[in-house]
């Protein structure tokens, strides 16, 4: 019976440091991020010194390092030996509304008052008063802050507490891949916010390539990759979106498989072999945490690429865009078979604009003489992968009502 065990604890040929490969390591050194991580730590400078600083959003792609490079300024914020300010980092995909936020706040740093049966303003005044006790600032950092159910309450409530309390102050660090998530912000809390913006470009192929190597003179055993290796993967994943998580998946699986053949060197074969999985990991990650009518544009998008338009697609070599008119009645169509309400032409474009944002679609501007003047637009995945997932989520949802049918 032992012996199932053998090769669990059989020293690896390919890996030295599966950790280091890991998208949510983060490396003492974040590569060419240089200035966004002085620009962060420039922007909190007034709240370490005990003043009311402006709030900071900090937006830009899925794997582009705005969380390791906000995590690794709290890291040195922490090791000052003076600072008027403390910091609490919150996942929002864990702590997902107002409530679950403030609790978080009193748990950290009040745990004796951490216990269920407290509501929000009990919850809310204890905080006031814990920061009205020395003058300090608290420092909230909300990563993908999007996420929030009641995002407009929390926001509401975090500004406005600076005018309860007499001493001190809260800061909110914003983190999210949608740059038009603040458009949907009550007008009150929008003109409370007073912040400053900073946005993380994608990485580029070979930006990838030195975050890579980097990694790999880590998390694998010496020459255990070929060079050849790590710089497909980086171009594969700058092909995609310039995102460092699906780079690095993509070198980690291709590791695995090699692993599983017993190779002890990681070729180019196994990462195109790796690619195809990471893909699929990436793409059913983000989709299935989108925002509902977000999912249900990027359905029509999918259905669209594989039946076809009522208009001719254009293809620029093996690419095909559809035309943003055909997807926006294609929405409304799969909204209506749902019995959902559709969201306006106004909404949907700020919705496309977060989703080209996100790298799950890519768009341009057709200029002239194409229909007049519209948006092209096509999946960044494969459509029948993207439909698959999509509707794995949807039968979830309307399986259990016969009446409701998936739409064509």
């Amino acid at each position: 019976m032992a012996e199932l065990f053998d090769d669990i604890f059989k020293e690896s040929k390919i890996f030295s440091n599966r950790e280091v490969l890991s998208p949510h390591y983060i490396p003492q050194n974040l590569l060419f991020r240089d200035k966004q991580i002085q620009e962060i730590a420039k922007y909190l400078t007034p709240s370490l010194k005990g003043e009311r600083g402006r709030n900071i959003f900090i937006y830009g792609k899925t794997g582009t390092g705005k969380t390791s490079c906000v995590k690794s300024v709290i890291d040195k914020v922490k090791n000052l030996p003076v600072s008027k300010a403390r910091i609490i980092y919150i996942n929002c995909r864990i702590y997902n509304s107002r409530y679950r936020v403030l609790y978080k706040i009193v748990s950290d740093y009040l745990p004796l008052y951490a216990k269920r049966g407290y509501g929000i303003v009990d919850i809310y005044e204890k905080i006031i008063n814990w920061i009205d006790e020395d003058g300090k600032i608290l420092v909230v950092v909300l990563d993908e802050v999007d996420i929030v159910k009641d995002l407009d309450d929390l926001i509401y409530t975090l500004t406005r507490a600076n005018s309860d309390i007499k001493s001190g102050g809260i800061t909110i660090v914003g983190v999210s891949n949608k740059v038009s998530f603040k458009d949907e912000l009550d007008p009150r809390s929008l003109s409370a916010l007073y912040e400053n913006e900073l946005v993380f470009p994608p990485y580029n192929s070979n930006e990838l390539s030195s975050i890579l190597k980097d990694r790999a003179e880590n998390g694998f055993r010496k020459d255990a990759i070929e060079p050849a290796a790590i710089n497909l993967a980086a171009a594969l994943a700058a092909k995609e979106s310039g995102d460092a998580r699906l780079a690095l998946k993509i070198m980690s699986k291709a590791g695995e498989l090699a692993e599983e053949k017993g190779a002890e060197i990681i070729t180019v074969h196994n990462i195109n072999e790796a690619a195809k999985y990471a893909e699929e990991e990436i793409a059913y990650d983000l989709i299935n945490t989108l925002p509902e009518h977000q999912r249900l544009i990027v359905y029509a998008i999918a259905l669209l690429s594989i039946q076809g338009s009522k208009y001719k697609r254009l293809s620029d070599g093996a690419d095909s865009y559809l035309f943003s008119g055909d997807i926006y009645d294609k929405y409304c169509s799969v909204s209506n078979s749902l019995q959902k309400e559709p969201k306006s032409s106004r909404w949907y474009r700020k919705y496309i604009a977060d989703l080209d944002m996100q790298g799950i679609i890519t768009s341009y501007e057709s200029g002239k003489g194409i229909r007049g003047h519209t948006k092209l637009i096509r999946l960044a995945y494969v459509p029948e992968k993207i439909k698959s997932t999509i509707e794995k989520a949807l039968y979830k949802e309307v399986g259990a009502d016969n009446e409701k049918v998936m739409p064509a």
